[in-house]
């Protein structure tokens, strides 16, 4: 199939490891050419290098911390220094601590909607323009299963994240005449550094030890394993292509069948 992205310019946000990293390098395989950010010039720009001397799509990084207040202004001027304009935002961020709600510090919770929510709407508001110029963009929004599900200890992730959830609905009700698409994935139990990290966070909360943590996972997961970074990538690579173009408002899961309601 061809997924019509050869050309497409593409920022993937937060790239420089796991499923950011994943999707970045899954849309240059199809020949778009992306930008990578994340706060680690070094990691950006072995990855970027990586991915260019591939020969498909070419990639370019900017180091940018979500957490300062400009990080959206600075994403946008680099978008235009070095791709022109983006077709195609994946708007990705870290995650913040795991924990319960009722012991959550809510001035932590204030910061952590700074990094992870309002930085997603400040940088679609600033691509949006270039993409409804041209009658075609795609923004998609990686959220977690804990918008549809709630996954127990991380209370301030199933919160936050589910903001983006009405945002990312409500714009593409807006969008839709315009061809642009607007969409969440919803990642499950997906194999990256971040799982490893909250994997290793359970097993010192609960006094046991991280093999059993996966295994107690694993057997809540009827695909009976984690997922891989690649398969998740081509699945977000499917939804910002040309033959997705009727897809739109929607929250796909990628989850192993994880969450247990239709």
């Amino acid at each position: 199939m061809d997924l019509g992205l050869k050309g497409k310019r593409a920022l993937v946000m937060s790239s420089s490891r796991g499923l950011g990293l994943g999707i970045a390098q899954a849309l240059a395989e199809e020949g778009a050419d992306v930008l990578l950010t994340g706060r680690s010039a070094d990691r950006l720009a072995q990855e970027a290098g990586a991915i260019t001397a591939k020969g498909a799509g070419r990639a370019d990084w900017v180091t940018c911390d979500l957490a300062q207040e400009d990080a959206a202004d600075r994403l946008a001027q680099a978008v235009k220094e070095k791709l022109g304009a983006a077709d195609i935002l994946v708007a990705n961020t870290g995650g913040p601590p795991p924990g319960k709600m009722v012991d959550a510090d809510l001035a932590a919770l204030g910061a952590q909607f700074n990094q992870m929510v309002l930085r997603v709407m400040e940088t679609a508001d600033r691509l949006l323009p270039a993409m409804r110029a041209a009658g075609w963009g795609r923004i998609l929004t990686i959220g977690s299963s804990g918008v549809v599900q709630p996954i127990p200890n991380l209370a301030m992730s199933n919160t936050l994240r589910s903001a983006l959830v009405g945002w990312s609905k409500s714009l593409s009700n807006d969008l839709a005449a315009e061809g642009i698409t607007v969409n969440m994935l919803l990642p499950g139990r997906i194999h990256t550094q971040r799982t490893d990290e909250l994997d290793a966070a359970a097993a010192k909360r609960t006094g046991t030890s991280v093999e059993e943590v996966r295994a107690a996972s694993v057997k809540t997961i009827p695909a009976g394993r984690y997922g891989r970074v690649e398969e998740f990538a081509k699945t977000a690579t499917f939804l910002v292509s040309e033959p997705a173009s009727y897809i739109t408002g929607s929250l796909v899961r990628c989850d192993g069948g994880s969450i247990r309601s239709v």
